[in-house]
């Protein structure tokens, strides 16, 4: 029987004994995914340690000096994530069945890749002074090489979606009257001029505009020191008393388990943007206790996928796409934290409610009080742990001067030195030298540096990645043509519902169809983030989206695109819809790994789980349509009073909570088709909170449901509780 309280590691070659079946093959799948899932022994593992240490030190050197050139940084970063990827990576990832060893064909990549990262850096100087910009021969050749290289890293770091995505965009590229694919092919592929492949290259290798673009410079300058504050965070001893904190505060109420999921998964999406590894860390511990108090298997791992996946909205880390939405919005990243906590926090809240709710309906009880943590116990045991947390998140929020990278790195030797003081302390209680317990300290510092390096490595490769994207995207002006494809949908659209709505009395016209068809814009965008999502990390996914799904909804909503309080709520709904897709099927890698812990199946474990996400997905059309959830008002962000906020956060978590009644058809009872629809109406009614008579006609379509229910209750008598 395993140990509940053990911190789950990210290293590959640790002895996996001590678990049970599922919660190996869950890890497993974590480590093909996500760290890699070669097993390496000897020296060739010590050279892993040893790379991952020096970019963690690399990374840690960068961010103390702040002088470091961009494209420097940015190489540099990408070398040491493909020095990892090819070691640590194998082409064909079978989780059970590992690869041993590094094969030859992959020292030959991995070195290639690394060459051609050094190459450029050594390089840059004369291309960009002495050669104008201009690639030569040797500089087309070995860029060509690093787009290829690139492409096989990230097949095997993040599958294949990203490869085949970049592929089209490319070939995209070369077509055109004056492109490589030249010839007549029709006026649709004819959007633009068309490029040569030098020119494709010097767009991608040798500028900041393609692979070494944005996403992978906010990577390496911000990204990788949040990922490494979580990895130290967690080793330190944080996940496992988060764990035991909400053990001990909810486990003992109706459904306790499943509340202490939701209320573990918040916390530890604080330290960790990752879905699949929130799964297994928390899993392991919670889906045992759903399944005993009577919630099926998948169930169970249902809502730890969905408590897990939402981990990514959380403040201040969001995954890794918060920083590079920060950048896009050109905003600095205390006001992006600031404005997504309120979504945070109500979509959290509504996850209670869904787990209360499923609780009734299976007339489900708490764990014993014998059994769970003693909270005041736990809290004075941990207290400590609170405090890097509320120094980074205190300094973000109160500090102006202060950059966030500098912040992460500040907190970063807080908790180093906590380490050690910790250890120390254990060691000098349990009747062992002051030294041991600083070796036990040095030790665990490697390991947190090892992990939080093979967490960047698909980031690092992600980013790049999209950066060949987002490049074509610039070169070809591809954006535009997409625009005015969807714009012109939309439009066809918005004629129709102004016809319909015209045979109305009384009705708006215009307004209906001006609504309408921004709606078929948003469900297409929609679809097009979980689409891309199945195959896609968020931070990817966020990418993509923010490049190319963006700039068309906010021209058809008449946005302007330099204003940053109104660009928001269109990221924010990409955003929340690519954390969706973390479990949506048939993909869904995180209901994957809950199934194997809880012995459920995959696949309706999935759709379970998207089925409590559809609240998530209310909440994003929320956002749009009712920007004040993001506190934005007068143009501006921050700019809503508290005193007004409040009312929004009560009405959109109530529209939240009549939703997730109606879709899983419960409220005090079950309910019935006229019940479900007046709860989706009162839902969709708060979505737009524009009038208090509004408001108040949606509270009482749910109070009127509510005591129909009690009503009907006390005619047939209590409900009869099943044996747990």
């Amino acid at each position: 029987m395993s140990d509940p309280t053990r911190p789950v590691s990210s290293d590959p070659a640790l002895d996996h004994s001590g678990m049970t079946e599922g919660e190996r093959r869950a890890l497993e799948m974590v480590e093909a995914a996500e760290t890699g899932g070669r097993k390496l022994y000897g020296w060739q593992k010590s050279l892993v340690t040893v790379i991952a240490i020096a970019w963690c030190l690399f990374q840690m050197y960068a961010a103390q000096v702040g002088t470091i050139d961009t494209l420097l940084l940015r190489a540099t970063h990408l070398a040491f994530a493909f020095a990892l990827a090819y070691l640590v990576f194998p082409f064909r990832k079978t989780p059970g069945e590992p690869q041993v060893g590094v094969p030859w064909y992959d020292w030959i990549l991995g070195t290639a890749a690394v060459g051609t990262a050094v190459y450029l850096i050594t390089q840059y100087p004369t291309i960009a002074n002495v050669q104008g910009g201009v690639l030569n021969n040797t500089d087309v050749w070995v860029g060509s090489a690093m787009v290829v290289l690139l492409l096989l890293a990230a097949w095997r770091t993040i599958g294949i979606a990203m490869p085949i995505v970049a592929g089209v965009f490319m070939l995209y590229a070369l077509t055109g009257p004056r492109g490589l694919i030249r010839g007549d092919l029709g006026p649709q592929l004819q959007l633009h001029a068309g490029q040569t492949w030098p020119q494709v290259v010097g767009q991608l290798f040798a500028n900041t505009e393609g692979i070494f673009g944005t996403a992978i410079g906010v990577s390496a300058q911000i990204v990788f020191l949040f990922v490494l504050f979580g990895s130290v965070f967690d080793k330190l001893g944080a996940g496992e008393w988060f764990m035991n904190v909400a053990q001990g505060l909810l486990g003992g109420f109706r459904g306790g388990p499943a509340k202490a999921s939701v209320l573990s998964s918040a916390l530890n999406g604080i330290i960790s943007g990752s879905a699949v590894s929130n799964v297994v860390t928390g899993g392991n511990i919670t889906i045992g206790t759903m399944k005993r108090v009577g919630y099926s298997a998948e169930k169970a791992g249902a809502i730890e996928v969905a408590s897990s996946s939402n981990g990514q909205l959380m403040p201040p880390v969001m995954g890794a796409a918060a920083f590079i939405m920060a950048q896009n919005l050109n905003i600095e990243y205390r006001s992006l934290i600031l404005a997504a906590a309120v979504p945070a926090f109500l979509c959290y809240a509504a996850l209670l409610v869904v787990t209360h709710i499923e609780a009734l309906k299976l007339g489900l009880r708490g764990l014993p009080r014998s059994e769970l943590p003693r909270v005041r116990r736990t809290l004075l045991s941990g207290w400590y742990y609170l405090i890097p947390l509320v120094y980074l998140i205190g300094t973000l929020t109160v500090n102006p001067d202060a950059t966030p990278e500098r912040i992460a790195l500040n907190t970063i030797f807080l908790m180093i030195a906590m380490m050690f003081v910790q250890e120390a302390w254990r060691a000098s209680r349990d009747g062992r030298t002051v030294g041991r317990g600083l070796l036990d300290g040095a030790r665990m510092l490697i390991e947190a540096f090892e992990a939080g390096a093979r967490s960047m490595i698909g980031i690092a490769i992600a980013t790049a990645a999209a950066g060949i994207i987002v490049g074509i995207v610039t070169i070809t002006g591809l954006g535009f043509g997409l625009a005015d494809i969807v714009q012109l949908v939309s439009e066809g659209f918005r004629s129709f519902l102004t016809g319909v709505a015209g045979l109305l009395p009384g009705v708006d016209a215009t307004a209906v169809a001006t609504f309408g068809a921004m709606l078929v814009v948003l469900l297409m965008a929609q679809l097009i983030a979980l689409i891309l999502g199945m195959g896609l990390p968020t931070t990817a996914n966020y990418i993509l989206m923010s490049a190319l799904i963006v700039p068309i909804v906010a021209k058809i909503a008449g946005l302007d695109a330099t204003n940053p309080a109104q660009m928001l709520p269109v990221h924010m709904f990409v955003f929340y819809f690519g954390i969706m897709a973390d479990s949506t099927p048939p993909v869904a890698l995180a209901a994957f790994a809950a199934a194997a812990i809880s012995g459920g199946n995959p696949v309706a474990t999935g759709i379970q789980a998207f089925q409590y996400e559809l609240r998530t997905a209310l909440l994003a059309y929320m956002m749009f349509f009712n920007p004040s959830l993001l506190l934005i008002a007068n143009g501006r962000l921050g700019g809503l009073p508290w005193a007004e906020a409040l009312p929004m956060i009560l009405f959109a978590f109530l529209g939240l909570v009549a939703f997730s009644a109606a879709t899983l058809r419960f409220l005090h009872r079950r309910t019935n088709v006229f019940q479900m629809l007046l709860l989706l109406a009162a839902s969709f009614i708060l979505i737009i909170p524009t009038h208090i008579l509004w408001n108040l006609a949606a509270l009482g379509l749910i109070a009127a449901v509510y005591f129909w229910q009690k009503a009907g209750s006390r005619k047939e008598g209590p409900p009869v509780v099943p044996a747990v």
